[in-house]
């Protein structure tokens, strides 16, 4: 029983794919809060292209 204990312990294999995940959640997180802080700044951008794309000059 001990050594099976001991076994399980040490094996490794199924943390690897828990730490990926971990990560992109960490990741996801980031993106989204960056997005949040930039969004006054990506709504101005956006409307510049679309404006520009239906061919009239942008309101400076």
């Amino acid at each position: 029983m001990k050594h099976v204990l001991r076994r399980l312990w040490a094996e490794e294999d199924g943390q690897a794919l828990t730490e990926y995940g971990l990560i992109l959640a960490l990741v996801a997180v980031l993106v989204i809060g960056t997005l949040l802080l930039l969004k006054d700044e990506l709504i101005t951008l956006f409307g510049k292209v679309i404006t520009g794309l239906q061919g009239q000059q942008p309101a400076s």
